[in-house]
């Protein structure tokens, strides 16, 4: 009996280390944290995925880390935040729920002294944004039309673009960067638009006013929906003559789409060929460009973005000036941005792309 009462204290002393190393490794109650992260969901695996690329990238650093998710409640995001802030942080990565209720909760965070960094979706309509980091997305429309220049067949080629969503920033960026180098050869003749009245219209102008690209995407959004870019397509062909169809290329804004697209464009006996864009190297979309039915894609790799964000939170830590490569205007302020380079991939490049830089395996897909 004396000897089990002797082994108590010892038994609690050893349960009040295990807790306060768990709670220091998690950034729990009470303990200091240096660096707060905020992400939009647990929902989504791109997130759950960032969650431990974040928690890798800070093992490499001297300073500590708390995450937490928003559950696509930006009152929840507000509560992470205001958390976050008790705990001492210096520097706040959030990537907001939604770009404009997203201001009160950085407002707090400044309030605090916090650096505030934007991650992957900007923060609008507020002064309280320090830093954005982000891929540049003007460059992946650009990339996504010289790829169809690229490819071109001939003169008077038909085109069909497509956008995503008229509600989303990016939309227009993506579209502003392809429009930049589609339109001189839409101008020329080299493409021939068989799905835009708007665009036709346009076809002479360089640069589109907000409104002007306003008219053409809502002529061919597809809402970042596979379904709305199965209809639309389908619309589009069956209402197309056949001068529009034989050789096409078609601007497809990301690759759940662009699958989309593709089916409906190799369904029709009236089309020989397509050249078909993408973004996001989805995993479905690189069996899909192993398998020959989308040309490319354009891989952003969450993972530099990741190590974008820690190097510019260590260098705030450190009392450094973060790399920047740019800015955006978020409706209130210019925020200085770091631009995280874009990779086109097809089928000549994709084993080198994505399974030699381990951003997936091998045995993931069939054909390679």
């Amino acid at each position: 009996m004396r000897k089990l009462l002797k082994a108590i204290p010892l038994m609690l002393v050893a349960m009040m280390l295990a807790v306060m190393v768990s709670a220091c490794n998690s950034g729990g109650s009470g303990s200091k944290v240096d660096v707060g992260i905020v992400l939009p969901t647990k929902d989504e695996p791109r997130w759950v995925q960032d969650e431990q690329r974040f928690t890798d990238a800070l093992k490499e650093t001297k300073y500590s880390s708390e995450i937490l998710f928003s559950q696509g409640s930006s009152a929840k995001e507000k509560e992470n935040v205001d958390a976050l802030i008790a705990k001492g942080i210096k520097v706040l990565i959030i990537c907001p729920q939604d770009g404009d209720a997203a201001a009160a909760a950085v407002e707090a965070a400044k309030k605090a002294d916090v650096t505030v960094i934007a991650y992957d979706r900007l923060i609008t309509n507020t002064d309280a944004v320090d830093y954005y980091v982000t891929f540049d997305s003007v460059a992946v429309g650009k990339a996504q039309g010289q790829y169809l220049i690229d490819h071109a067949k001939g003169n008077g080629q038909p085109l069909y673009l497509y956008a995503g969503a008229a509600s989303d920033n990016n939309a227009f960026l993506f579209f502003e960067g392809a429009w930049s180098v589609l339109q001189p050869k839409i101008a020329d003749g080299t493409f021939t638009v068989a799905n835009s009245t708007e665009a036709l219209a346009l076809k002479d102008k360089a640069e589109l006013s907000r409104e002007e690209q306003s008219k053409i995407i809502s002529q061919v959004t597809t809402n970042w929906d596979p379904s709305d870019a199965k209809n639309k397509a389908q619309t589009h062909l069956t209402a197309a003559a056949a001068d529009l169809k034989g050789d096409v290329a078609i601007l497809a804004p990301n690759d759940g789409t662009a699958r989309s697209i593709a089916d409906v464009f190799a369904s029709d006996s009236a089309v020989s060929s397509f050249v078909v864009t993408g973004q996001d190297a989805e995993k479905a979309s690189i069996q899909y460009i192993i398998d020959g039915k989308q040309s490319m894609t354009v891989f952003k790799d969450v993972r530099n973005l990741v190590k974008d964000s820690i190097a510019m939170a260590v260098a705030v830590l450190d009392d450094k000036t973060p790399e920047t490569t740019g800015s955006y205007n978020n409706g209130n302020v210019d925020v200085k941005a770091k631009q995280t380079e874009v990779q086109v991939v097809d089928k000549e490049n994709v084993k080198a792309a994505l399974i030699d830089s381990k951003y997936y395996e091998a045995g993931e897909f069939t054909g390679l």
